[in-house]
């Protein structure tokens, strides 16, 4: 099952996404199996202010672990964290009934 994360900076938060990044990242490298899609939420300045994630995971509990496990969440850089089901109906111009 797929599961969308929607995770808002804190307010103050670039400076602790730059210092976390490689961590998040690595992190990211280890759990790509479990990974749709997904990337930095862009604000107006072209800053990431947010993370957005398509999991593929067991269930939400296993999705909420993987949102648990890292770095950014580890170090308090979310401000709001949302995690709803999802289904993808359309990737790289081809729909999926």
């Amino acid at each position: 099952m797929q599961f969308l994360l929607i995770a808002h900076d804190r307010e103050d938060g670039l400076a602790l996404r730059k210092q976390v990044r490689p961590e998040h990242l690595a992190y990211l490298e280890s759990i790509k199996s479990s990974i749709v899609f997904g990337g930095p939420m862009l604000g107006a300045d072209g800053n990431p202010c947010g993370s957005m994630i398509v999991y593929e995971a067991a269930d939400r509990a296993a999705a909420e672990t993987l949102v648990a496990n890292d770095p950014y969440s580890k170090a308090g850089l979310f401000g709001a964290v949302e995690i709803q089901g999802f289904r993808t109906v359309v990737r790289d111009g081809t729909l999926t009934p």
